[in-house]
């Protein structure tokens, strides 16, 4: 490409990456916060992650537009055809991060006791464990980094581990305390939340190492 094309090509995937490094940012404080409100049963923060979604779903259609565009009038090809195509999967998939936040964040007034209600103790430690994979993936992807994408695909083990040992516990606690029933299903919907999020972080690590490498990471499991 001639070298003011070169120019411009640059600064447009400059910009593509700030904007998903701004959506990933907000994604990972709706982590927390839609968690903190869950915890202290704060309406009021719940309220502020649903409505700064919006942000995120804005920020998600502005660079839908801007890769399309980049696609259209630069005709990128091999490492920029796949460094576009890697910013518009990744932006899908940090916009749907924002939402099982917000999904958190509007049960937060649907748990009852919540002084007595031990099991909801459990979920910061796991939302702890999944916002620090969005934040490394992100990290990743501003380095293109695939190492750093690696390590966070293995995080999701212990994010899946934290799931599976809420769930056991949460349950036994149904048994034994009967009324807790409809708030205990509340806690199970928010813990599985926060185990997709995981594994939402752990697809984004595979496009980053794939925008890096030109190869997706080899299955642990095979």
């Amino acid at each position: 490409m001639p070298e003011h094309t070169v120019k411009a090509f640059d600064e447009d995937i400059t910009h593509l990456r700030g904007l998903i490094a701004e959506m990933g940012g907000l994604s990972e404080l709706a982590i927390q916060e839609s968690l903190d409100a869950m915890v202290r049963g704060d309406e009021t923060l719940a309220a502020e992650v649903v409505k700064r979604d919006r942000k995120i779903d804005e920020l998600h259609t502005e660079v839908d537009k801007l890769a399309v565009r980049v696609i259209a009038l630069r005709a990128p090809m091999a490492d920029d055809l796949r460094e576009v195509v890697a910013a518009l999967k990744i932006a899908g998939v940090v916009e749907r991060i924002g939402d099982y936040s917000k999904n958190i964040a509007k049960r937060v007034g649907k748990i009852e006791g919540r002084d007595r209600f031990e099991p909801l103790t459990l979920l910061p430690a796991m939302g702890d464990l999944a916002a620090e994979m969005v934040h490394d993936v992100l990290s990743a992807y501003a380095a293109r980094d695939p190492l750093l994408a690696k390590e966070v695909i293995a995080a999701d083990d212990k994010v899946d581990a934290f799931y599976n040992s809420i769930f056991r516990n949460v349950v036994s606690y149904m048994v034994e305390n009967p009324a807790t029933i409809s708030s205990a299903a509340q806690l199970l919907f928010v813990a599985r939340n926060l185990e997709r999020i995981g594994d939402h972080a752990t697809n984004v690590a595979e496009m980053v190492h794939f925008a890096a490498t030109g190869t997706y990471p080899p299955d642990e499991d095979d």
